[in-house]
């Protein structure tokens, strides 16, 4: 769902580039330290750094190698290396970052708690490990006007609702750093803002097949995509003709530290 790169960039990529310096400040991460980033994508994390920190090394890693492929090539700092890596079984040596990150991908981890652990792992002691994930159940509007419509038209899909998604709900991080032995656990819901010019910039990376909701939307039948447009059209605009808007996300994050 993933692999495709620029389809990726419009549909969350660009949401990724609006929190990524929200996220880098509650991480606490300061200049010159040496930084894990899990689950880089297309990099936004990574590149958000490397122009806030021009003194850190970074390291973003990825399963997808479309997405690492876009990230290098989209990369203008000589400080950053992006590597095709899973976040259940990282490469790196232990305690060889200050700092291990993680936007927007703890949910998609099939084993979040191994992950977790390797993130402790590569951290040095004393340094910090953090992570955010949206808040899928009623946080993130993009994603919740596109289920609540999509159930409407298809009861049998509420299963699929990224409402049921794992960590998405205010305090499951917490509680997963506390777990995996991590001190001084601090959390903070972060909110954003995104400008869509159109429907159209809204609409077009769902039927590129962009994350779950995109696999959803070319599995339809032309008609069944014609009344889900519909639908979403109606919520997001309203009876006013097509135009700009605005839509706000809420992420829930969690930091702590590797205890000395």
């Amino acid at each position: 769902m993933f692999t495709m790169s620029e389809g990726y960039e419009r549909f969350m990529g660009r949401w990724s580039r609006l929190l990524a310096p929200a996220y880098i400040s509650f991480a606490g991460i300061r200049n010159g330290e040496r930084i894990l980033d899990v689950g880089t994508g297309t990099g936004s994390v990574a590149s958000a750094l490397a122009a806030a920190m021009p003194s850190s090394e970074i390291v973003g890693i990825d399963p997808s190698e479309a997405l690492i492929a876009y990230a290098r090539s989209n990369s203008r700092s000589d400080h950053v290396r992006f590597e095709v890596g899973d976040a259940q079984a990282l490469q790196q040596k232990d305690a060889s970052f200050d700092q291990a990150m993680s936007l927007l991908v703890m949910n998609f981890v099939p084993d979040h708690e191994k992950a977790i652990g390797e993130m402790r792992r590569v951290t040095r002691p004393g340094g910090a490990v953090s992570a955010c994930v949206w808040d899928y159940n009623s946080g993130m509007e993009m994603l919740r006007f596109f289920w609540d419509e999509v159930v409407a038209l298809d009861p049998v899909m509420e299963p699929k609702d990224e409402r049921h998604m794992k960590l998405s709900r205010e305090g499951q991080l917490g509680a997963l750093w506390r777990k995996a032995g991590l001190t001084d656990v601090q959390e903070r819901d972060l909110t954003i803002e995104q400008r869509y010019a159109s429907f159209g910039d809204y609409w077009t990376p769902f039927l590129k097949g962009a994350g779950p909701g995109g696999a959803y939307v070319v599995s339809l039948t032309d008609e069944g995509r014609r009344r889900l447009e519909a639908r979403l059209q109606k919520r997001l605009l309203g009876d006013r003709p097509d135009g700009a808007f605005t839509l706000k996300a809420r992420a829930w994050c969690v930091r702590g530290k590797v205890p000395v």
